[in-house]
């Protein structure tokens, strides 16, 4: 006898995920019944796409507000039987050390492939996820470096005259970083290169002896 799959009534998946280019919290996905709680809960707005519709929170929302309203709006839409992917960023139970706990130990695990790497190709792939341009550690940790110079130049006043501005200096500190993400990568694209074994070179041959030396 012929097995046949069952016939379930899924809701279309829903997904809430801060979007990297323009800040904005959007949800994608759901149905009519998902769209209204998405508005009623967390207070997303519709908006048309180039591929259909989408929601999104309102422009210019703190990101603790952002946090709030996605986290609730999750919630409800689980508690009405849809399925809902929540950017871990934008999940306000998670807990609060949790995200620098699991960088901590992300690094660490980095420290271990390079230090057991057997390859050039595997210490170039720990060297691609400590400098790649977009989401590479150090350009991120750069890119902290000049939010908090920019906001600690409007907090604080010049330095005495005479004395060295460590909050200018942070300017400096970040084109450091950058700097020296370049040489990682640098040295990564070197370590993906395959091996290039060294050319044998054959002696140069002897020259002939005169055959009267020879009979000497």
């Amino acid at each position: 006898m012929k097995q046949t799959e069952p016939d379930f009534w899924v809701l279309e998946y829903v997904t809430i995920t801060k979007d990297p280019r323009t800040d904005l919290v959007v949800a994608i996905g759901g149905t009519d019944q998902a769209a209204d709680i998405l508005q009623r809960t967390g207070g997303f707005l519709s908006a048309p796409g180039p591929r259909g519709g989408y929601h999104r929170l309102p422009h210019d929302l703190p990101v603790e507000q952002q946090r709030r309203k996605a986290t609730a709006a999750s919630h409800a839409l689980l508690a009405a039987g849809h399925s809902v992917h929540l950017d871990p960023t934008l999940n306000m139970l998670v807990a609060p050390d949790g995200e620098r706990e699991a960088a901590l130990r992300y690094l660490a695990s980095l420290a271990e492939r390079a230090a057991a790497a057997t390859t050039s190709s595997e210490v170039a792939e720990v060297l691609t996820e400590v400098a790649a341009p977009a989401h590479g550690f150090l350009p991120l940790a750069r890119e902290v470096v000049v939010r908090a110079w920019i906001a600690a130049s409007d907090f604080q006043g010049a330095a005495p005259a005479g004395e060295p501005d460590p909050i200018a200096r942070l300017g400096s500190t970040a084109t450091s970083m950058s700097e020296a993400a370049r040489a990682i990568l640098h040295a990564r694209y070197h370590a993906a290169r395959p091996a290039q074994r060294p050319a044998t070179t054959s002696p140069p041959p002897s020259r002939a002896q005169p055959a009267e030396s020879r009979c000497r």
